[in-house]
């Protein structure tokens, strides 16, 4: 686990492992929530990199009558 100090004017750097880890970039969006009362970051992925994530999903889905 690592710490991270937050500076005066409220910025944090993410450490080196984490960003080598999440193949994070210089300039990268990441979205920030607040979830169950803790800060979470999400990096945002282009939709180019989200091409084919669902390759072999199931869609068998047995809808209602009037939703076919």
């Amino acid at each position: 686990m690592h710490t991270v100090t937050i500076s005066p004017k409220f910025q944090v750097v993410i450490p080196k492992q984490i960003r080598e880890n999440l193949q994070l970039t210089p300039g990268q969006l990441i979205q920030a929530i607040i979830y169950d009362g803790r800060i979470e970051l999400i990096p945002l992925q282009p939709i180019q990199v989200m091409r084919g994530f669902l390759e072999g999903i199931d869609t068998d889905v047995k809808r209602d009558e009037d939703r076919v």
